[in-house]
């Protein structure tokens, strides 16, 4: 039941919250900036950890945890710091961007548990705000599970933010706000105490006690033998490293990776028949720390290094480090890496960041490239003599590679992530063509003026013309970009093509006496009567019109009208399909104007803009109009 004593059966992820700020250290954990995609990955991760292959729905293969529960986004920046930041947000952003994820999970997900962050919301410890635990969490999204705070979070509300004037007033607001389980002794210690004060109520306790015990007996703790009488109790070690595991390793590193330039030479991907000579440089080319495996991870099955990986495809290999780190602090001999980049066929450059720049407990300041790595970059483009120079791009946030976007010698650039285990194989497939690449951004990639202008504490997503403040994500974001979200390339060209027309009026029927009826309203209430029959089909045929077999990832946004400060463009669908060369296929995306094409007002209730409205479908576009 405990794994072979490697872990127990209730696993604390997936981590949903949204990608705010490009300097954010634990931004690489998040599926990204978006609050749909988040949402639908958490979801999906939710039901692969927890849904059991008998169907039976009352109980558990494993628990997940959505967390970090809620608006929580910065570790240590400047002075500030996650156990006592107090977020500033709006009950606007609040529902229209970090909530969402979270209420997907309990009430699409059923996910089992739901983690409260260490830091402060509007002035209140998120693990002490009864609003947000017992209002929201319970009451209106109705969690089928418990509740657990982050790690020593109880103690941190008394220790570090000094919330309470006493331990058993910090514990008996935990617990009567809806806390379940303390990772942590703090409850253990104070509780007995509280209650004895008369400060927690008995209910409180119960409700703890019970929902820690239901999931337990979900989980099937109480069942007998596991080797028994468990669908899973017979799985061990030799069920972990298997091929097909390794396999969906390497997959997923190849699905993850995205192509952000390769030139009109169309530099990728590379012959390996055709190849003599390969020059690898780069701090990231040849990690032995694992690096590539990110944070948060088990002990890998194996690990392929970009250089073992590229070095199993080309006959002659020939390695530099460039820097002595990847803080790249200095280049121990630039005359050799420029040399080896000037006699190879092609060069390949593995630069980024790693866990000792952006991590848990670690921000970023800057978002460009540590230390000496552009200069060592820009050093070896000028000896590359039009050979082919390929930089892969390694961290978890966005970086300002403006100058390796401008530059005429880097043909082509690819971002990598944090790629797990078998990194090195997948880039080495991607490069030489055994793989086409498919991956889109899931964040926006912003210059470095970005972070030396905003305050990675505001936690404001809309721009504000009056101070200048730009906005955050591709939502709301009004600067220049790197890279926009959802940006990436493949080998092979996609065509869209709407296979029928759409309509150009969606009427949303409202009762009599709906005051709508006799004044102009810019908006109504995304709910009751107006939503029936607001459902429409958008049936897109999609081409590859490529000589390589490869697969593409199509993005639906929605352009509301600019009501309620409404986002500039929202994602509101999106499908994947895979198309042999020259194969056409047709994707149906249901459009429910309520659910998908509304947004948040000022006050957290989602209504429908009434006006004018586009879908975009890459360069497709379509105008209609929604009225009463």
């Amino acid at each position: 039941m405990h794994n072979v004593g490697a872990a127990g059966l209730t696993f604390w992820s997936p981590n949903v919250n949204i990608f705010r700020d490009p300097r954010w250290g634990r931004g690489q954990e998040t599926p990204g900036e978006d609050p749909l995609l988040s949402a639908q990955y958490g979801v999906a991760y939710v039901r692969a950890l927890q849904q059991r292959d008998d169907g039976d729905s009352t109980r558990l293969k494993v628990a997940a945890c959505c967390k970090h529960y809620t608006a929580y986004d910065l570790d240590h920046w400047k002075g500030f710091d996650r156990f006592t930041f107090d977020a500033q947000v709006s009950q606007q952003d609040l529902d229209d961007t970090y909530q969402p994820p979270f209420k997907s999970c309990v009430v699409d997900g059923n996910v089992a548990s739901v983690m409260c962050s260490y830091n402060q919301v509007n002035g209140k410890p998120t693990c002490g705000n009864p609003e947000l635990l017992n209002g929201v969490i319970r009451g209106q999204w109705k969690l089928n599970g418990y509740i657990v705070s982050d790690c020593d979070s109880v103690q941190v509300l008394f220790d570090d933010q000094h919330y309470t004037k006493t331990p058993e007033e910090a514990a008996a607001l935990a617990v009567n706000s809806g806390l379940d389980l303390d990772c942590g002794s703090f409850l253990i210690q104070h509780v007995e105490a509280a209650s004895n004060l008369g400060l927690i109520n008995e209910t409180s306790i119960n409700r703890a006690i019970s929902n820690n015990f239901a999931t337990m007996m979900r989980l099937g703790f109480f069942d007998g033998n596991p080797k028994q009488d468990h669908l899973y109790g017979n799985l061990g070690p030799k069920d972990v490293c298997t091929d097909e595991n390794r396999h969906l390793a390497r997959e997923a590193a190849r699905q993850g990776i995205v192509l952000l330039k390769n030139d009109l030479r169309n530099s990728l991907p590379l012959s390996p028949s055709s190849l003599k000579s390969l020059a690898v440089i780069g701090p990231n080319a040849n990690d032995t720390t694992f690096n590539m495996i990110g944070n948060y991870a088990g002990v890998p099955c194996g690990y392929t290094t970009p250089l073992k990986g590229l070095a199993a495809l080309v006959p002659t290999v020939v390695y530099h480090p460039g820097c002595s780190n990847v803080a790249c602090e200095e280049i121990p001999d630039i005359k050799q890496a420029r040399e080896i980049a000037s006699s190879a066929d092609a060069i390949v450059l593995f630069m980024g960041s790693s866990q000792s720049i952006e991590a848990e407990g670690l921000d970023r300041v800057n978002i460009t490239l540590p230390g000496q790595q552009e200069y060592l970059i820009t050093q070896v483009a000028e000896s590359s003599n039009g050979r082919p120079l390929i930089l892969v791009v390694m961290s978890g946030g966005g970086m300002d590679i403006q100058f390796a976007q401008q530059h005429p010698n880097i043909s082509a650039i690819l971002w990598a992530g944090f790629p797990g285990e078998a990194g090195g194989a997948a880039i080495a497939d991607i490069i030489f063509g055994f793989h086409n690449p498919s991956g889109l951004l899931p964040m926006t990639w912003y210059p470095q003026s970005y972070s030396e202008k905003v305050n990675m504490t505001d936690m404001n997503m809309r721009p504000n013309s009056k101070s200048g403040y730009p906005g955050r994500t591709y939502r709301f974001y009004t600067g220049p970009t790197i890279y926009p979200f959802g940006h990436g390339l493949s080998y092979s060209g996609f065509k869209h093509r709407l296979v029928e027309s759409l309509p150009t009026v969606m009427l949303l029927d409202i009762e009599e006496g709906h005051p709508c009826r006799s004044s102009g309203c810019k908006s109504i209430e995304a709910v009751g009567s107006a939503c029936k029959n607001s459902v429409f089909a958008v049936p897109l045929a999609v081409e590859n019109l490529g000589d390589l077999e490869g697969s593409h990832t199509v993005l639906v946004f929605s352009r509301p009208p600019r009501v309620h400060n409404a986002p500039r463009k929202q994602l509101v669908g999106f499908q994947k399909v895979n198309l042999r060369p020259k194969e056409e296929e047709v994707l149906v995306f249901d459009i429910d104007v309520c659910r998908d094409l509304s947004v948040v007002d000022e006050l957290g209730s989602r209504k429908v803009a009434l006006g004018k409205h586009v879908l975009l479908v890459g360069s497709l576009k379509h105008y209609f109009y929604v009225t009463v």
